[in-house]
């Protein structure tokens, strides 16, 4: 069986631990020449050894937008186009209403919104038509979760970036989609509670899913590279969501 994704040329942003990074590996994994990108560079480093050689690595923070035209200047240079684009960098963290600051919903939505925002658009000169641009949601922009509204709330505008970018695209061809996790054992997760909390948070997670366990990033690194590839070719506009039932039942 061939490389799905063999030729293509791939953006990652948050490429340097978690999903990012086992997305990267995946896409590289079938066929693809994969940049991605993280805010440190010893992090960046060690991602692009682990991925191999059809990696590059460029430190850039997605909220910054000098950072993101430095990511596509390189690009530019180095291979002349995008095939492939999963603006995937974001996080957040957990606080009840009441004890919500500025700070905690600018960092959250400078990241996860507008960040994906602009990473997307100004990608557009370099996306070639037919190509495919995957965003990183989550089940809890269609739940509430209690002391993660803020998180939640910037999920639910990803969900609907894509429905409308769907539109915005449809005259070149370019399908845009998003994967929702459910609970994920990924560095992101774990730290949304002190060390000694963290396998009790995993537990109860895992309770809460039909399969009985939490996911691991590669699952979600399979469906980012399916979603990337022809194999994908009528699906768009579409949330994915692999939860392993969480959200579904």
């Amino acid at each position: 069986m061939g490389k799905l994704l063999k030729g293509k040329i791939a953006l990652v942003t948050g490429g340097t631990s978690g999903i990012g990074l086992a997305s990267a590996k995946e896409l590289a994994e079938q066929g693809a020449m994969v940049f991605i990108t993280g805010r440190r560079q010893s992090e960046l480093d060690a991602a692009v050894s682990e991925i191999g050689s059809a990696a590059t690595g460029i430190r850039a923070d997605a909220s910054v937008l000098s950072d993101l035209d430095a990511v596509y200047a390189q690009i530019s240079k180095s291979a002349g186009h995008l095939d492939i684009l999963f603006a995937n960098a974001g996080g957040g963290d957990m606080q009840p209403l009441g004890a919500i600051t500025e700070e905690h919903f600018d960092r959250i939505f400078g990241t996860n919104v507008r960040g994906v925002l602009f990473t997307v658009q100004k990608a557009l000169p370099l996306l070639r038509e037919g190509g495919s641009v995957i965003l990183t949601g989550s089940t809890t922009s269609i739940q509430g979760t209690e002391s993660f509204s803020v998180y939640s709330a910037s999920k639910a505008a990803v969900r609907n970036f894509v429905r409308s970018w769907a539109l915005d695209l449809k005259g070149r061809g370019i399908r845009v989609n998003v994967v929702s996790p459910g609970p994920v054992r990924t560095p992101g997760l774990g730290g949304l509670v002190p060390d000694e909390h963290r396998q009790g948070l995993f537990d109860a997670l895992a309770a809460q899913v039909p399969l009985g366990r939490l996911g691991e990033p590669e699952e979600i690194g399979k469906v980012v590279a399916f979603l990337a590839s022809d194999s994908a070719s009528f699906i768009n506009g579409t949330e994915l969501f692999v939860d392993g039932g969480m959200a579904q039942v």
